[in-house]
């Protein structure tokens, strides 16, 4: 009697995944792949609610071993601003070219959904990154690598009060193209009284192989 009820079961749980594989097909035939249109309500929460799941489980009892401060604030908003200012943007906002053009798109970290994660779910998600996203992990395997993760985290928990002063200094710190360092350059100059130079020229070779 156990064995056939098991049996059930067993089955049951197979047409069930079978069932939502099936599902799960038919929405992204009908609504496509491409990463241009945002993810609906229902995927959103879906998403969300086992990214959740997956996580907790993985970091029950695990704490912040770095208290806040402002020079780990000030550590944490370099590391942002060089690393992931690209996507998430100098105020974690996300609007950025790059974290607009991911599917799903770069979450603005001021508001709760960001927020309201424990310290050890941010910390876990610099560190490994999440699947069929853009967030990629950015463990190091060494402790100094997990120390600036946690600083990341610190700083976050700090964008809703970010000033326009710390985003001017961030900015500072945004990596940039070799044409993008010729012109503040060229702008320090001009603003002490210097002549600019004319900007480097653009091989030929290389731009025939850049689109």
């Amino acid at each position: 009697m156990r064995a056939r009820s098991f049996v059930r079961t067993l089955v049951l749980l197979l047409v069930t995944v079978l069932g939502i594989g099936i599902l799960a097909g038919a929405y992204i035939v009908t609504t496509g792949v491409s990463a241009r249109t945002p993810p609906g309500r229902l995927e959103q929460l879906t998403a969300r609610t086992i990214r959740g799941m997956a996580i907790r489980t993985r970091v029950r009892g695990v704490t912040n071993p770095v208290p806040s401060s402002d020079a780990v604030i000030a550590e944490g908003m370099e590391h942002f601003a060089d690393h992931c200012a690209s996507c998430h943007g100098n105020d974690g906002s996300g609007d950025t070219e790059m974290g607009r053009g991911l599917y799903p798109r770069a979450p603005d970290m001021r508001l709760p959904a960001t927020q309201n994660l424990s310290d050890a779910e941010l910390f876990y998600i610099i560190e490994n990154g999440v699947r069929l996203t853009g967030m990629p992990g950015w463990a190091t395997g060494t402790k100094e690598g997990e120390t600036s993760s946690w600083h990341l985290v610190q700083f976050i928990r700090h964008l809703p009060k970010l000033t326009q002063d710390e985003i001017a200094r961030m900015e500072d710190v945004n990596p940039r193209t070799p044409a993008e360092l010729h012109a503040r350059e060229e702008e320090k100059k001009f603003l002490q009284g210097g002549d600019a130079d004319a900007p480097p020229a653009t091989s030929t070779h290389e731009h025939a192989h850049n689109p």
